[in-house]
């Protein structure tokens, strides 16, 4: 997806507002993980999705990085994104009811959606970091 296409978005949490990465986390109070980024605020959509990505086998700090800047682009991290081609959510499924399959709370609860992402990136393209590459390359993954 790309992210010209995105709706505009409104921001649930202070990371998701303006700004990514280091920068947000050290705002938000984000303690430097082994990787050296800060770790997501808690309570974010970004701390649901770094903690929940050992359980898909991703290692938080090596793979992290690449998964916030991936959603970031696609999404801002706003569980509500939708795009142009109709494509939803923080992970910008397309369609948005295939997340359903990670339960029916799928258009509202972001770590139902975060669930299904890592899922979508465990299967298609092996890391969060090999998304990202994609990501980069072709402008959407």
């Amino acid at each position: 997806m790309c992210s010209s296409d995105l709706a505009p978005k409104v921001a649930s949490n202070p990371v998701a507002a303006g700004t990514t990465g280091i920068a947000a986390a050290s705002a938000a109070g984000g303690a430097a993980p082994a990787g050296g980024m800060p770790a997501p605020n808690p309570g974010s959509a970004q701390s649901i999705a770094y903690n929940m990505m050992a359980s898909f086998g991703f290692s938080p700090s090596s793979q992290y990085s690449c998964l916030d800047q991936l959603w970031q682009r696609e999404s801002g991290w706003n569980y509500q994104a939708e795009n142009a081609s109709g494509a939803y959510g923080i992970p910008q499924a397309l369609p948005g009811s295939k997340m359903a399959s990670a339960g029916a709370d799928w258009a509202t609860d972001p770590a139902t959606q975060i669930r299904w992402g890592l899922g979508y990136i465990k299967s298609v393209y092996g890391t969060p970091c090999g998304a990202w590459g994609h990501e980069l390359s072709s402008g959407w993954y």
